[in-house]
Formats: C-alpha cells, structure tokens, sequence
C-alpha cells in the first residue's frame, strides 16, 4: 500500500515550502547572532574594550560553554513534541541578550554575554532536528537537512554585507542592536507557521498527512524491528561506542569551522587590505559558494544514501583548501580563492553528518543523543577560535593555526572512515519510500 501510494500518486509538498523556510529564518538569524562577534571584533570592539588576538579568540570561543547544557534538555523536550514552544522562548532569549550586549563595558561584561547567548541557543538546534524527523522521512532528510543547513550560509551571507555595511556607517553596538531587534520580531513569524507533527497541521492535505504519517511510522517500526533486544537507556547511550565516535568527529569538523568563519574576516582584511563595507561582501563569497556545495553533495547523497563517503569527501576536501590558502598566501587573490573553495566543502559536512544518527539510534533516545553529540561536539566552536587567536597572539602568523584547524578536520576524515557499514550503505533501503513522483 505504501508503495503504491508512493509510487502511483504524486504526493504534495507543501511541507517543503511551509516547514523548511520558517526553520532557514530561525537559524539564519541565530547563526548572525553568533558570528557577528567576529565582525564586531575586527570592527573596532578589541580597540574599545583592550582585547588581545587570543583574548578575542576566547570570547569567540565561550559561546560554546554555554551552548552545550540545554542541548540535552532541548532534544528531550522536543522529541516530546514541545519544540514549538522551546523555539520560541529560545528565540525571545537569545535576540534580548544580542540586544544587551551592545552596551558592555569591558571584556568581563561581553565574556558575561557570549556565555548567556550560547545558553539561550543551546537547545534550538536538536529541537530544529526533532522537527525535521517529525516532517520528513528518510529518504528526503539529506535534501531537508541540506536546506536547513543552508541557513548557516545564507546567514552569512546576509551577516557579512549587513555587518560590514552598519560598522562602515555606525560601530558594533548598532551592529549587536539591529540584529538582536531582528530575532526578537522573528517571533511572530515562527509561532503562526509552524506545528511539530503533521497532524497537527490544519494547512497539510489528506493526501499529504497520510503519506507522511504512514511513512514515517513504517520507518520508525523497522528501526525498532532492528534494535530489537537492544538496550537503549540513556545510560546505554553513553557506553555506546559509535556515540563517541560521532562526537569525535562533530568536535573536529566545529573545530576547523568556527576556526575558520571567526577568523575569516580578519585573514581576509589582512589579505586583501580593503575596507569594511567591501570586507564584508567578500566574506560573503565563501558562503555563496556554500549553497552550490549542499545541493550538489546532498543530491549525490541522497541518491547513494552513502552519507559516510560523502562526509569524508567534504572533510577532506575543507581541509585541503584551507591548507593550499596558506601555501600560495603570497598570490593575494589565488589565497583569496581557495579560501572561498573552503566553502563548496564545509557546509555540506553538517547535512551530511546529521543523517547518521537516525541510522545508528531508535527514536526513544535520538534526542538525547543528538543532544549529547551537539552539546560536546560544539566545544569545538570554542576550541578553535581560541586556538587561532592564541597562534597569532603569541607567533603573529595565522598560518600555524589554519595547519592546526586542518589537522582537525583530516582526523575527523579518519574516524568517519571506521563508522559503521551502515551508514555506507544504509538499511533505510529496505523500508525507505522513494517516491518518485514526490515534488522536491
């Protein structure tokens, strides 16, 4: 029956034009919000507020301490079918304390801010997971994640023009004020839109909810079929060794990518020596190269549903870029280049990686994992800022701390390498629905 539905009706989707625009706005907006530090920096704050390159790196960096705590309670509060709610107190917090921190004084005060903004964030992302899990079965989560992820690009490339733009004409506290005012009125976008679940959608179609529903269902039953006998307790969880490998591998990619976007603007200033407002439209480039690189890698892993050889790829390919960026550093706009080739390969790495849990957990601890896997993976984020800011302070070459970030992102490579053939060569096979009639 499923097959037939599938296969001899085309099913609507709306879900892709409902469910997955809203999501792009909620973690585009988040994600300005936790880089404009970096143009904030470069944009005259570590001059006000007296912060070293490594001082800068740390604050950059501590968002990410304070990311990790709600990331469990956010995944387990979602998968309960409360991400609606959580989202939108989440973005109500985080948009007043971007707002705030356009009036701290000194770098106790921002250390304060960036910290509380990363405890407002924490939970958004494993709840915007939980969503999609909810709205799209397997067969269509490479293609729905690769267009969620493709947030983080968009934001940037709306963060870098409207940065470089406000901090040409203003200062960074404007910076922060404009866009936490944004987040805040993001509010009465999100809450009409969106419902966790299909059914509990008014605007979904019969058609639609039954393919969805019967679908997704039949997904979740072939996956306990398979873990059956398992133990799968939260405290199971942290003895899993696939778990720690997937952390191992989400802390080495945020390493080299948080590495590479807080620092971005300020390689590419010292590279290119331009001025902020044409600063900020060339840190755009990188992310508009992005969004070519999630559609290409997620169509190609969707139709292999090989989502391990094509994280490696993307893995390698970030590293390797970022590596020749320094080597021919003295062709200014050969640099340049591969600096922006960085970006066909590091945003696709998110899409990809987040299809792997669903192969490896039943849905009654998928959220707790996916939590546990964003929450100290994401400690990355805080290391690799640092480490930069740390290498430049002390040996006033920015080079040593991109070779630190590559080598990150290759032993990441490696472990992808030893996960499980499952995730090579999935059995989503066997009960996934491929419609080929299915818009999108």
């Amino acid at each position: 029956m499923i097959n037939q539905l599938a296969t001899h009706q085309k099913i609507p989707a709306q879900r892709w034009w409902r469910i997955i625009p809203i999501l792009i706005l909620v973690n585009i907006v988040s994600y300005i919000d936790r880089i404009n530090i970096s143009f904030a920096i470069t944009g005259g704050m570590s001059e006000d507020l007296a912060m070293s390159a490594s001082t800068s790196g740390l604050i950059a960096g501590i968002f990410f301490v304070g990311y990790m705590i709600l990331q469990v309670p956010g995944g387990h509060i979602a998968e309960r079918g409360n991400a609606k709610k959580f989202i939108a107190g989440s973005l109500l917090c985080y948009g007043l304390i971007t707002i705030l921190t356009a009036f701290v004084q000194d770098y106790t005060q921002l250390l304060v801010m960036r910290f509380l903004l990363g405890l407002a964030e924490g939970g958004v992302w494993p709840a915007i997971y939980a969503i999609i899990s909810h709205w799209f079965p397997a067969a269509e989560t490479g293609r729905a994640s690769a267009f969620f992820v493709s947030n983080a690009a968009i934001g940037s490339i709306i963060a870098g023009p409207l940065s470089g733009f406000i901090l040409a004409y203003y200062d960074w506290h404007m910076l922060f004020i404009v866009q936490g005012t944004i987040t805040v009125l993001l509010i009465f976008i999100w809450w009409p839109q969106v419902c966790n679940r299909p059914n509990e959608a008014k605007w979904i179609s019969p058609a639609e909810k039954e393919y969805l529903m019967t679908t997704i269902t039949a997904e979740q039953k072939a996956l306990a079929e398979k873990n059956a006998g398992k133990n799968f307790s939260y405290k199971a969880l942290l003895t899993d060794n696939n778990m720690w490998k997937l952390v191992i591998i989400y802390f080495c990619y945020q390493v080299g990518n948080y590495g590479y976007i807080m620092w971005l603007p300020t390689i590419v200033k010292e590279i290119t020596k331009k001025s902020m407002d044409i600063l900020g439209l060339l840190n755009a480039i990188p992310f508009v190269i992005a969004l070519i690189g999630l559609y290409v890698f997620g169509a190609l892993s969707d139709k292999s549903c090989n989502r391990r050889k094509y994280t490696i790829i993307t893995i390698l390919g970030f590293a390797v870029s970022l590596i020749l960026s320094t080597l021919f550093k003295e062709n200014v706009w050969l640099s340049f280049s591969l600096l922006v080739c960085c970006g066909f390969f590091f945003k696709p790495i998110v899409s990809l990686f987040w299809t792997m849990p669903p192969l490896l957990f039943p849905a009654e601890v998928l959220g707790g994992a996916r939590g546990i896997i964003n929450a100290i993976g994401n400690l990355g984020g805080a290391l690799g800022p640092f480490m930069v800011g740390w290498v430049i302070t002390y040996t006033n070459n920015y080079n040593i701390g991109i070779y630190l970030l590559s080598f990150f992102l290759i032993l990441g490579a490696v472990f992808t390498a030893i996960m499980p053939q499952v995730t090579a060569d999935p059995f989503a096979r066997e009960y996934v629905v491929k419609s080929k009639d299915s818009t999108v």
